[in-house]
């Protein structure tokens, strides 16, 4: 193959916005701080070191809360020293958050994290008097359960059917004996096989909610890296919040400065809107929104109704019963964790690129906003057979009608495109309109109305030479559609659909290694690995 990675803005599967932040499009640059580069990195330590740093009691919180979590687990020692790191006011962090997805869900769940651990050894090499420390933060306190229940294995969903309407992270994980089961069958036997259906079992069955079964299968596959896992769903952390949930509750700056940017958004589709209020209150068994009406504070969907005097009074002794939402988490964020850059995926940057204006009337660093890494994994058979049939890993990346079409005009042994045909008849009758114009004006329409009928018709002769040839090369054609379906199922990235456990059967700990060796987070590029 010509080459093993193409540009995130070549690959077709990113959104114009994105695609402008990867340009540094000027008409974005008011809405992110520093752009992703190794040289950024200074400026945005000393600044972080600065707004953070000023309250060590935040640093000495975070270090207590990690150490609890972690209480029962087996922790590799340099997770255990970055933990303890974490009190230095050296220290700064690296971040990825992702929900709780069964099993990890689809295969970027992995490449975020590889990203965020690659990116801190790369920033230690270029500043040693720092510590660097990656932080995969779960979403625990989601409760869009039906998004994380299952996952793609052998192009079957493996699915935990359950119900669930509070945060997930609380979640019992009873009933995933079942899934277990299924899983294990679907799997087979063999060494990797073994392992899977091992750590799934540790894993789920072994533990009583989904975040402590998250945080295990995190942990058995990136601890020994170093990773720092954080369930942010922690009244000790919360209290470090409470300043900004007040300030949400009484005069909801979150609503009207992300308002004021999405006008500068206004030509692209806005991830997200802002509510009046962009908290939820939380109990186990449900997490609903908070909504302020006629100077009250309501529950949505219960009963509960407080005072502004009553709601302030809950907010101080139980700070764990406020939940911020997507707008409102990334500043929990970086008010609790030292921390540098957001690594994440082109949804998620899309709508911290709402929030720049809201962090700067909280007073908070806003971090460098960094794509994750995206990856094609293909197999050296899959590759030679690219070679063979003579395409391009820019070619597989194409839409599956446009790279037949494209195929088949290589195929043929004549042109099938009537351009220069199509522009030598817009020619002729454009003197015939110069002529009609000078005559008889009236003649004009008709004179338009043959031309359009004479295009139309060259168009048909060509779809129809396009049909006749495709049937003529079809066995060629369909070995092409075979193999872009392999790479890329139910013509979508593949690292939105496959299970990682799909191809670590068949390579074992080499899919890690591959991932970690050929990742390389501040590069703009979509990686091929072949493995």
């Amino acid at each position: 193959m010509p080459t093993d990675c193409i540009s995130y803005q070549e690959s077709g599967y990113f959104t114009s916005l994105i695609n402008d932040y990867l340009n540094q499009k000027s008409d974005l640059q008011s809405l992110y701080h520093r752009f992703p580069s190794l040289e950024n990195f200074e400026k945005q330590l000393l600044e972080k070191e600065k707004n953070f740093n000023s309250d060590i009691a935040k640093r000495k919180t975070l270090v207590s809360v990690l150490e609890k979590q972690y209480s029962g687990f087996s922790v590799s020692d340099l997770t255990k020293w970055n933990i303890l790191a974490l009190e230095n006011p050296k220290t700064f962090t690296v971040t990825t958050g992702h929900q709780l997805n069964l099993f990890t869900g689809p295969l970027y769940f992995l490449y975020k994290i590889v990203s965020t651990i690659n990116l801190t050894k790369q920033l230690k090499l270029k500043y040693p008097e720092y510590n660097f420390v990656p932080v995969y933060w779960m979403a625990t306190e989601d409760h869009d359960f039906e998004e994380i229940n299952y996952f793609n294995l052998h192009g079957k969903k493996v699915r935990w059917n359950t119900e669930s309407g509070g945060p997930v992270g609380r979640l019992s994980t009873k009933g995933l004996e079942e899934v277990f089961e299924v899983f294990s069958l679907e799997l087979g036997i063999g060494k990797n096989a073994e392992y899977l259906k091992k750590l799934f079992e540790e894993s789920y069955v072994r533990h009583n909610n989904l975040a402590d079964a998250t945080r295990f299968l995190a942990n058995e596959l990136f601890g020994k890296t170093g990773l720092v896992i954080l369930d942010a769903d922690s009244k000790e952390l919360k209290k470090h919040f409470a300043p900004y949930v007040k300030e949400e509750l009484l005069n909801q700056t979150a609503h009207k400065k992300v308002l004021e940017t999405s006008e500068k958004l206004k030509n692209y589709n806005i991830q997200v809107n802002p509510r009046e209020i962009n908290l939820f209150y939380i109990e186990d068994d449900f997490r609903e929104r908070i909504i302020l009406q006629n100077g009250f504070y309501y529950v949505n969907n219960t009963e509960l109704k407080f005072t502004e005097a009553e709601i302030l009074e809950l907010l101080k002794n139980h700070p764990e019963k406020f939940s911020p939402n997507v707008i409102m988490r990334p500043l929990y964020q970086e008010v609790i964790l030292p921390n540098l850059c957001y690594i994440g995926g082109g949804g998620e940057l899309a709508y911290w690129l709402e929030l720049k204006s809201y962090f700067e009337a909280a007073n908070v660093t806003f971090p460098i906003l960094l794509l994750r890494n995206s990856v094609l994994l293909a197999t050296e058979k899959q590759a030679k057979k690219a070679d063979k049939l003579n395409l391009s890993w820019k070619d597989l990346f194409s839409k599956q009608q446009e790279l037949m079409n494209f195929k088949v005009k290589t195929f043929s042994e004549f042109p099938i495109d009537f351009t220069a045909q199509k522009d030598f008849l817009r020619q002729q009758f454009e003197n015939l309109n110069k002529i009609a114009e000078q005559t008889d004006k009236s003649f004009t329409g008709a004179v338009k109305a043959q031309e359009v009928k004479q295009i139309k018709g060259l168009e048909n002769l060509e779809k129809r030479l396009l049909k006749a040839e495709k049937k003529k090369h079809q066995e060629e054609l369909e070995r092409i559609s075979d193999l872009q379906n392999e790479l890329f199922p139910n013509q979508s990235l593949q690292e939105r659909i496959v299970n990682f456990s799909e191809f670590y059967l068949g390579y074992g700990d080499v899919l890690l290694d591959k991932l970690f060796e050929e990742l390389h987070p501040l590069e703009q590029e979509f990686k091929i690995v072949i493995l």
